[in-house]
């Protein structure tokens, strides 16, 4: 996430005033309990240009998302057509996702929101504590929630509706707002990767993995496990708004090496600041989602965009 970027843009005191108004939309309520939410999807195209997709990656559709909770959405990942997300705000939000004939993403429906709470209970208001940035479920139904500011890893439990635990996050020093960005199942545990690099192995204390570093300016910001065994997938951002916007997808092996990317995206395609990735099987190998967070900025969108990936063979 990158607020005090916009905001040193000055895209001037009125972004800042629209930004501010949303964030009171998303205030945290005094309950943890699921509330309905608006949700409109409105499909989207890729678009003509700007777009890079190696072979066996074919554009599986897009939305654009919009509703008063739909704001600041790190973090995504998939089980059995229901989305599930974090927020810089403290919430965690589930959805829907509506596919044609054909298995392409055409809509978005029934949203429910629940405030994240804290471990003794109480909903976590303040900005410090409650910065939602990665999203794992675990095999066993455990969900677990990154968080950065106060960087840290909280078990939820299975299906996310039980007072918070701590587990296991590496013992490390990060930037306030470059926390534990990619947070997914590994075998007996979790990977987690952190913003500006560094890779771990959680089962259940934690161990440096592979020597990963984004480069080109990118940072990392999401990842979830390969549904088919062979490690994971992992999405690249580089933010420099308002101009330049890009992202990219890489698999990540069970060595700890990444590939060259799979998916890469910048304007004029339909692309924007990218957190969330969610990957599951399908009947033509893998389906991956991406999703971006907007910043709560009105000049930008929350885009979920789906592609399809033929086997690694």
């Amino acid at each position: 996430m990158r607020r005090v970027a916009l905001r040193a843009l000055g895209v001037a005191a009125l972004l800042g005033a629209a930004a501010c108004a949303g964030v009171a939309t998303t205030t945290a309520p005094t309950t943890g309990g699921d509330r309905p939410v608006r949700i409109e999807a409105n499909r989207t195209p890729l678009g003509l240009g700007g777009a890079e997709l190696a072979p066996g990656v074919r554009y599986a559709g897009g939305l654009t998302l919009r509703g008063e909770a739909l704001h600041g959405l790190s973090d995504l990942k998939v089980v059995a057509d229901r989305a599930w997300v974090v927020s810089d705000f403290g919430n965690m939000i589930r959805f829907t996702l509506v596919h044609d004939d054909a298995g392409r993403l055409v809509g978005a429906e029934a949203a429910a929101a629940r405030s994240l709470t804290g471990l003794d209970g109480t909903v976590l208001e303040d900005k410090a504590g409650a910065d939602a940035e990665g999203l794992a479920i675990l095999p066993d139904g455990r969900v677990l929630v990154a968080f950065e500011r106060d960087h840290r890893i909280w078990s939820y439990g299975a299906g996310g509706e039980e007072r918070p635990t701590i587990v296991a996050a590496p013992d490390v020093d990060l930037p306030e707002n470059a926390g534990f960005e990619g947070l997914a199942p590994a075998e007996g545990g979790w990977l987690v990767l952190g913003e500006e690099g560094g890779g771990w192995l959680c089962a259940p204390t934690c161990a440096p993995f592979g020597d990963l570093a984004p480069a080109d300016g990118y940072r990392f910001t999401g990842a979830d496990a390969d549904p088919s065994g062979k490690g994971w997938f992992v999405v690249e951002r580089f933010y420099s708004p308002p101009l330049d916007m890009r992202a990219r997808v890489r698999r990540l092996s069970a060595e700890g090496v990444l590939s060259e990317p799979l998916i890469e995206l910048r304007p004029p395609a339909s692309v924007d600041n990218f957190e969330g990735v969610a990957a599951v099987a399908s009947a033509s190998g893998t389906r991956l989602y991406l999703l971006s967070d907007d910043n709560d900025n009105p000049v930008q969108k929350t885009l979920l965009l789906a592609f399809d990936l033929a086997p690694l063979i």
